[in-house]
């Protein structure tokens, strides 16, 4: 992925995003760095170096990887070891590991390390079966008795910072993130990002921000805040009130790439973006996901799904997506793409049912 760009950004697109860019201030959350407090969520398949570079050059502050397995590094799977690969472009980004051995996480981590992440990233927070039932993921949430050890197993030979992702707990009744950040603070790691759902509401109902702001206010460590923040005011508005050092967004980047950018849009302002900078977006992830892998199918499914996301809002989307879906190509999928985008009116803007499911059935 160090290949020159077929299609830079217009100049047009490309002075919006640093107008807004320039909003932006440098965190320190521990002893990581990042150039804003507002970042990508890790999400299975979907967070691979290709997006997370798309999305810093689109204003995240620094991005974590995909969940990656322990086992799967440690076995020398290779396509495990293709979900390491960080792109020397990026430069914030952490490696998330699963698994539910302590010692196997570590050597697993040292492996991580040697792509040269800012932080590696413990998974704690994924609620997805084939995860939990192994004891990785959120079920670590159910034995907190057992996380000094694990922590500290992991970091006692990294040379780089040691983070955790985490839920508000397992179920309403075993509310226990305060609980884990304390521990986290103990055994020295420097942040911890909680999603605000518990482990048996998977990607349903509400983010309990109540919870996420009352662990943050007397947290001992740098809390950032995960959940249900889909729009641009959203963000804008938490980010005005929040007791988090920093805010994870991670579905509501998929519809709209420049939600990063956009939650520092003030009154006065009248940039907006459409549908030919959503093409231009759409344009430059193939340029990477070209770098990334050759299999063409690799990038058909990768390309299909990006593209309706971003579609997805836009008047006629439904038409298009049946079209894209039915389309085998990944060159005729493409001109099917720039033909609906482009002949769209430029001030066109979207238009999203937010109480609609968006990915319930998990991501990471």
């Amino acid at each position: 992925m160090t290949k020159a760009l077929r299609t830079p950004f217009s100049s047009d697109l490309q002075q919006k995003i640093d107008t807004l860019k320039e909003r932006q201030k440098k965190i320190m959350l521990g002893s990581v760095e990042f150039n804003s407090p507002l970042l990508l969520a890790p999400m299975s398949a979907i967070s691979i170096a290709p997006f997370r570079l798309l999305m810093e050059e689109l204003g995240a502050g620094g991005t974590v990887s995909e969940l990656i397995s322990c086992h799967g590094i440690n076995y020398q799977n290779e396509k495990t070891h293709q979900m390491l690969t960080i792109d020397p472009r990026e430069e914030h980004i952490g490696i998330q590991l699963f698994g539910e051995d302590p010692e196997a996480m570590a050597r697993a981590a040292l492996v991580a390390q040697e792509r040269n992440p800012k932080f590696i990233d413990i998974n704690m927070g994924c609620p997805v079966r084939k995860v939990v039932t192994k004891g990785g993921g959120s079920a670590l949430l159910k034995e907190t008795q057992k996380l000094a050890n694990f922590f500290s197993t992991m970091k006692k030979d990294l040379s780089i910072p040691l983070t955790v992702k985490i839920r508000t707990g397992w179920d309403e009744e075993n509310i226990n993130a305060k609980e884990v950040v304390h521990i986290a603070k103990e055994e020295g790691l420097e942040f911890v990002a909680i999603h605000g759902r518990t482990r048996t509401q998977q990607y349903k109902g509400h983010a309990n921000w109540n919870i996420l702001e009352s662990v943050a206010c007397e947290a001992e460590l740098p809390i950032i805040g995960n959940g249900d923040l889909h729009e641009a005011h959203e963000v804008r508005d938490r980010m005005g009130q929040t007791n988090c050092q920093a805010l994870m967004l991670g579905r509501g980047p998929l519809r709209n790439p420049f939600i990063f950018l956009e939650s520092y849009l003030t009154a006065d302002d009248t940039i907006n973006f459409g549908p030919k900078d959503y093409f231009e977006v759409i344009t430059r992830l193939y340029d990477y996901l070209s770098q990334y892998t050759d299999r063409e199918r690799t990038l058909l499914v990768q390309m299909r799904k990006h593209i309706v996301w971003m579609a997805q809002g836009f008047p006629g989307v439904a038409n298009f997506r049946g079209q894209i879906f039915q389309t085998p190509d990944l060159g005729d999928t493409m001109k099917f793409t720039e033909d609906y985008f482009m002949g769209l009116d430029h001030r066109t803007s979207k238009s999203i049912d937010h109480s609609e499911a968006f990915m319930t059935s998990g991501h990471g």
